[in-house]
């Protein structure tokens, strides 16, 4: 005879039971997460004084953040091989020592070049981190819990984003330069010690199937395969398409948007920073719940969130007078809040579309969508900051492009993406369904 077909809530066979455990070796995790984006976003509160500090004007200063999101995204397909590889636990030992040394690095730098460079360090083992923390909850929690899991990752990074928007902003201000991104790397001797002591790769009992070395050719065809699923390529454009707006406004651009172009003191621009960080807490919260009970939902979410930032950066841009009202500068902080939960929707195509000895290289092309989009926006802001004497007007339409060449490419994949997905999931079914007793 036949067993059912299990509901869509029912867990996999060999899922992991989640539970307390789970929740607190996650969580060490996530805390590693969560000091890499204090390190990552910490220039967007020091950006004006970082130019001051190294004489730098506005190409050079984007330079600084394009040579961190360069580093990121060219590893991430590494890091992705390595988490499938070495697991959770040393690549993420690895990312801590990295970008600890890199922050501690940046608060010694006495000129431009070295600084550079332990941006650069800093990147390095931010790469290390996002992938690996995905990774961790794939192994510890039911595979039903994924969008959930990767939202609420998000969070937590987000939460990171709001320390450094609120608590080193005031150190910067209080204590100086190096006083300020010295003391925050003691964060990362922190969860270093939690996770050599606490983090674990797996629950006994679930152990993933030996990962032997096979050379060169094996990991080519891993990236091949990888990239052959429409849904990696969907969830690439995805994470590209949504998560740059914001990115570029918190990593570097919107506090001197806020000062330069709309005349606000840099207390009113951090509380609209601020808000930007708190409205995506609050967006992920609403986008995981809502996908992981209507999990169709996911492209029209990531749809109407690059629809809704481009209308409103449009009303602000073009309005007429010299400053956009409070107003609108509210409206638009609260959109881009958006941005971040609505990129997590990228693994939730990349994840079913791959196996779980894949699961770490798709998720690594998956992530660097969002930040190439950063990256090259990062570097066209400044570009164009220099050539129209500040013109942010001109320099954030930017933004514009990029929105229409990733919408263009989700356009484009969508269709063969869910038809792929279909199949899978019709297989599996079968499997299940006629398994004797």
């Amino acid at each position: 005879m036949s067993r059912p077909a299990p509901s869509s809530s029912a867990g996999l066979p060999g899922d992991p039971p989640g539970g307390r455990r789970a929740l607190a070796v996650w969580g060490v995790g996530v805390c590693v997460y969560f000091v890499a984006v204090i390190f990552r976003t910490s220039l967007g509160v020091a950006g004006l004084d970082a130019a001051d500090r190294f004489h730098v004007g506005a190409s050079a200063l984007s330079t600084f953040s394009i040579l961190q999101l360069l580093v990121y995204a060219g590893m991430q397909i590494p890091v992705g091989l390595l988490v499938d590889r070495l697991g959770t636990k040393k690549v993420l030992t690895l990312g801590i020592l990295l970008f600890t040394a890199g922050q501690i690095g940046f608060a010694l730098s006495p000129s431009y070049g070295t600084a550079l460079a332990s941006r650069a360090l800093l990147g390095c083992g931010d790469a290390m981190t996002f992938i690996s923390v995905l990774r961790l909850g794939s192994r510890w929690f039911p595979a039903r819990r994924g969008p959930m899991i990767a939202q609420f990752a998000g969070l937590a990074g987000m939460a990171g984003n709001l320390v450094s928007t609120l608590l080193l902003a005031r150190l910067l201000h209080g204590v100086g330069w190096t006083a300020a991104f010295a003391g925050s790397s003691v964060a990362g001797l922190v969860v270093l010690v939690l996770t050599l002591l606490f983090l674990k790769d797996h629950p006994e009992g679930h152990e993933p199937q030996p990962f032997p070395h096979r050379g060169a050719a094996y990991v080519r065809r891993q990236i091949a395969a990888s990239w052959r699923e429409p849904g990696t390529r969907l969830g690439l454009w995805v994470h590209f398409t949504t998560q740059f707006p914001a990115m570029v406004f918190l990593l570097l651009w919107g506090l001197p948007f806020l000062v330069q172009a709309q005349g606000l003191s840099r207390g009113t621009a951090g509380e609209l920073l601020t808000l930007v960080v708190l409205s995506n807490m609050v967006f992920g919260l609403v986008y995981g719940q809502i996908v992981a009970r209507h999990h169709a939902a996911r492209l029209p979410l990531a749809l109407g969130t690059v629809l809704g930032t481009a209308t409103v950066w449009a009303a602000t841009l073009l309005y007429p007078g010299d400053h956009a009202p409070m107003w609108l500068l509210v409206v638009l902080c609260a959109v881009l809040g958006a941005c971040g939960p609505a990129s997590m929707l990228g693994f939730d195509f990349a994840r079913p579309a791959n196996p779980p000895e894949r699961q770490g290289t798709a998720s690594g092309i998956t992530n660097m969508g969002g930040f190439v989009a950063s990256m090259t926006t990062l570097l066209a802001v400044g570009v164009l900051l220099d050539m129209t004497g500040d013109d942010y007007r001109i320099a954030f339409s930017a933004v514009f492009v990029l929105q229409a060449l990733g919408l263009s490419q989700i356009l484009r994949l969508r269709g063969r993406a869910a038809r792929r997905e279909l199949e899978r999931l019709v297989a599996s079914r079968v499997e299940t369904v006629h398994v004797p007793v």
